[in-house]
């Protein structure tokens, strides 16, 4: 983030492509973050939409769907 939101997406990107971190919901929700400073709002909503479907805790899936709320 040093560098900005569209260079933390960057680095973000090599765990998303590589698939080292699928089936967790912790890579989408950062990935939920970020395009919001960035103005792309409906990426950052399917993100959060897919780390709310891929939680498993109950209290953190709550969080993900309220902030992707907010996004429509």
């Amino acid at each position: 983030m040093a560098n900005g939101p569209q260079d933390a997406l960057s680095i973000v990107d090599g765990p998303a492509v590589s698939g080292r971190l699928s089936g967790s919901h912790l890579l989408p929700t950062v990935r939920g973050k970020l395009p919001v400073r960035l103005g792309r709002t409906a990426e950052a909503w399917a993100e959060l939409e897919l780390a709310a479907r891929l939680c498993r805790n109950l209290r953190e899936w709550s969080v993900l769907l309220r902030k992707a709320a907010e996004l429509a």
